[in-house]
């Protein structure tokens, strides 16, 4: 059951971001996230501060999410969002998801593995540059921020 309502939500944020509606020119981006997860919430917040409309989906079957998706495991973080037909997996700075939305390459989207300490929505120092990988066959790097 909740892996059917994941799979409707998913395909429905999907949907939405494909239509080329005045929505998706505002924007939106879907956020699944657990329901206990703080720095995913924390994520949205900055998401929201650099012009994005946010809604949230909770769920436990965050697996199947990423399944869904087409994430590789190796690139798995804590939450994964949809926008404009993209899936952005984890802290992805702002400035790389713009930038992936005005390229637009024919990949499935963007990931920043695991939670880097000082990422966006991730507490303390960021400690380095942030490595972002394509979500494809064979991932290659997207950006470094």
């Amino acid at each position: 059951m909740i892996a059917r309502k994941v799979a409707a939500s998913l395909a429905l944020g999907v949907a939405v971001a494909l239509s080329g509606s005045a929505a998706a020119a505002e924007r939106q981006a879907t956020i699944y996230k657990h329901p206990q997860c703080g720095c995913c919430t924390g994520h949205g917040d900055y998401l929201k501060s650099h012009g994005y409309d946010i809604k949230v989906v909770e769920t436990e079957a965050i697996g199947q999410v990423k399944q869904m998706a087409g994430i590789p495991d190796a690139l798995h973080s804590c939450h994964t969002t949809m926008i404009e037909g993209y899936v952005v997996e984890g802290h992805v700075p702002a400035a790389v998801i713009d930038k992936l939305l005005s390229e637009r390459p024919k990949v499935k989207g963007v990931a920043l593995p695991g939670m880097p300490q000082g990422s966006p929505g991730m507490s303390g120092a960021k400690e380095g540059p942030f490595t972002v990988y394509t979500i494809e066959a064979t991932p290659q790097v997207f950006a470094v921020d």
